[in-house]
């Protein structure tokens, strides 16, 4: 499969998502890969309600808790914004077309054949059509699409984003404090901040912002391999102690009774997210050299199909575990069914593929320079 997947990759040119501006960065595919991966896993592993075994050995609660594979995403599109459009002037509306041409068709033939399925189920009502309206704003879009609605609404925000990394590099954190106010201050009137945090940009914006600052201060992470390795280590030990004490899903009954933490620790955890990951991509993307070996334009590949895999996954990430379970064996470890997780995610790839070559692509040609 690694040859298929390298011959593919420089041979009939569908291994890198190039920028509109032509630039490409392997570095970030790979991250991209991680991202997804880590996401595939988090829903796989709901089979039998994995996600809710007991804490498993360090460090596999970060897969436990793989819902932060989204944040992987969220900091590194604020990180790749500010690196494509570092001190150059862009036309907004053609970012925005172009952004729309990357996104939408995809999004939209997923929410097409969802409709379809629905339809022939007899269960497709006005309130699917209200759900998919409403996520222009709010996350209600079917399976993952909630966070395409944030990534846009992240865009709106860019500019004045940008404007204040012009004025000074500590101004966007002096920004960052307006958003943890306002999650503070949801806590204490709500008694929750979870459904917030997680599901909005009021949570997700840390995570650009974090992305972008650690673009703009790049040269403080590049070869600095000990902090890298103090940070991930840190930040494994974190997800493993948040697992021991509920999680995402039990803190106290978020999976069962559909009601949200009440834990303060939502005001800060996206922003300790965006800490991690801004870091360690700022050190990755500046300290290595990242081309060349068959391995490293394998994962890319992952990374350039990501988009694809992210949205379409969910259609198929409940059923495969299933059907291992009841043909092959028993899935009810936990750790046998994260194992099981990887060869199940390279079922992916070729699906992933026809949609990047079919989906994506075609419309990816229709994009515009935006930047002067």
């Amino acid at each position: 499969m690694l040859s298929v997947a390298v011959f593919a990759i420089k041979y009939l040119g569908f291994g890198k998502l190039k920028s509109s501006s032509g630039q490409y960065f392997q570095s970030l595919d790979h991250v991209r890969a991680i991202a997804v991966f880590t996401i595939f896993v988090w829903h796989f592993i709901h089979f039998d309600n994995g996600q809710l075994a007991s804490p498993l050995v360090f460090p596999f609660s970060f897969f436990t808790e793989g819902h932060t594979g989204v944040a992987i995403f969220m900091t590194l599109s604020g990180y790749l914004f500010a690196k494509l459009l570092d001190g150059k002037r862009f036309n907004y509306f053609a970012f925005l077309r172009n952004r729309f041409l990357r996104l939408a068709p995809l999004l939209i033939v997923y929410i097409g054949f969802l409709a379809i399925v629905k339809l022939y189920k007899g269960q497709l009502g006005f309130d699917f059509v209200e759900r998919i309206v409403a996520g222009i704003l709010f996350p209600t879009l079917p399976g993952i699409g909630w966070s395409i609605t944030v990534e846009s609404h992240f865009y709106v925000i860019l500019p004045l984003l940008l404007l204040l990394t012009r004025w000074s590099k500590i101004s966007l954190l002096l920004f960052l404090i307006l958003p943890i106010l306002v999650r503070t201050v949801i806590h204490i009137y709500t008694g929750e901040v979870q459904s917030i945090a997680f599901w909005t940009i009021l949570g997700r914006i840390d995570q650009f912002i974090l992305g972008i600052f650690a673009f703009q201060n790049r040269n403080l992470f590049a070869q600095r391999n000990f902090l890298a390795f103090s940070i991930g280590i840190a930040f494994l030990f974190f997800w493993y102690f948040f697992d021991r004490s509920g999680g995402f899903y039990m803190s106290p009954a978020y999976f069962l009774l559909n009601k949200p933490s009440p834990s303060p620790i939502w005001i800060f955890l996206t922003t300790f997210e965006g800490v991690a990951y801004s870091a360690l991509i700022a050190w990755y993307d500046n300290s290595f050299r990242h081309s060349g070996g068959r391995f490293s334009d394998f994962i890319a590949m992952i990374g350039t199909y990501s988009y694809s895999i992210y949205l379409l996954h969910f259609i198929f990430v409940f059923q495969i575990p299933v059907a291992i379970d009841q043909h092959l064996f028993d899935l009810s470890n936990p750790y046998l069914l994260i194992a099981m997780a990887i060869p199940s995610f390279l079922i992916m790839l070729p699906i992933s593929y026809v949609s990047y070559r079919f989906i994506e692509q075609p419309f990816l040609r229709h994009r515009k320079k935006y930047l002067h």
